[in-house]
């Protein structure tokens, strides 16, 4: 997939404020005509799909790049391209830090959607979201119910509930924590606590079982477990590597906390029943972030949607890991189109 970027002028977000010009950054498969697969990423991954999820996207592969026209916009406040707080302030030459507007999972939508009608996109296939991706393909499936033809949204839900509110908050306090964070002298600012921030998470995205196989003490005489302690820090000191500012991670948590798809429609009964996309809601047994009672009961209020569940071992995560049971799911809808 070949990188691309919009510059558009004088966008106006949903919390208030605005910017004369912002970028959004989206990769695109080379097909530029043909069926439609647009795919929403999750909270750190990027526009390039062929990166996170190679199992299922690219050259011969379920999401073929070469047969359909594969589409992935760089969610706004990210570090990887798009506008965020990490961004140049063209009136100060530094970055925005806590000067770029507050951003919501609406403003993602149409930054995405302003990508749409750029590329004369009419008509979109499929949309797939997964985890935060998910938040998006559900609130643009509400937005734009004429323009999007199929979805599946897995391992989501058409509100942020309170435990996920209170991870995000939990991880922000981290954040907070480090000194460096608020005095914004650069990008370097509150790298600790976004190592601690990362790791906090990752616990949400695992469960008992994935820690139990993957992280287990080999050495049955250790003194004190450091095998998972130790993982936690590699996986936020790889976060930092991955050049993920803490101030594109604070923005995100945040918007995280916006996504409520009733919010202004009557509640998520009445948003939900607009939904027109033929869809399948995808559950994973073991996921403790989107419990699958929470999942399935979405999937009832969408007209005609389905509702599949997978085993994984590894909790949210499964939407990363359990590729044979995803295609199994997803390849009928694909075949359709």
């Amino acid at each position: 997939m070949i990188r691309h970027s919009l510059i558009a002028d004088n966008f106006k977000f949903e919390a208030g404020g605005s910017l004369e010009k912002i970028e959004i950054v989206y990769h695109m498969s080379p097909r530029r005509k043909g069926k439609v697969i647009w795919i929403c990423h999750a909270l750190t991954a990027n526009s390039d799909v062929e990166d996170w999820w190679p199992q299922l996207v690219g050259p011969g592969k379920l999401i073929d790049t070469e047969k359909y026209c594969v589409v992935c916009v760089n969610m706004l406040g990210s570090s990887y391209g798009s506008s965020g707080p990490s961004s140049i302030n063209p009136a100060t030459g530094e970055p925005y830090f806590f000067d770029f507007p507050k951003i919501t999972v609406r403003d993602m939508v149409n930054a995405g959607i302003l990508v749409r009608k750029e590329l004369g996109i009419e008509r979109i296939d499929l949309i797939i979201g997964s985890s935060i991706g998910g938040f998006q393909a559900i609130e643009w499936s509400v937005m734009e119910p004429d323009v999007i033809a199929n979805a599946v949204f897995i391992a989501t839900s058409p509100r942020i509930s309170p435990w996920f509110s209170a991870m995000c908050e939990a991880q922000r306090m981290a954040l907070e924590a480090d000194p460096s964070f608020r005095e914004c002298k650069d990008l370097c600012g509150g790298a600790a606590g976004l190592k601690c921030a990362r790791a906090q998470g990752l616990i949400s995205y695992r469960s008992y079982e994935g820690y139990r196989q993957t992280q287990y003490e080999t050495d049955e005489n250790t003194l004190f477990a450091g095998r998972a302690a130790s993982y936690e820090r590699y996986q936020g000191e790889k976060l930092v590597r991955r050049n993920f500012d803490a101030y594109s991670y604070y923005y995100l948590c945040n918007a995280l906390d916006s996504h409520n798809v009733g919010r202004g429609r009557g509640g998520i009964a009445t948003a939900l029943s607009n939904v027109k996309a033929e869809t399948t809601v995808v559950g994973i047994a073991s996921d403790g972030l989107f419990p699958v009672a929470e999942v399935r009961d979405m999937a009832a209020l969408i007209p005609g949607a389905s509702y599949r569940e997978i085993w994984s071992d590894f909790g949210h995560d499964g939407f990363l890991l359990e590729n044979g049971q995803l295609t199994d799911i997803i390849k009928p809808t694909i075949d359709r189109l």
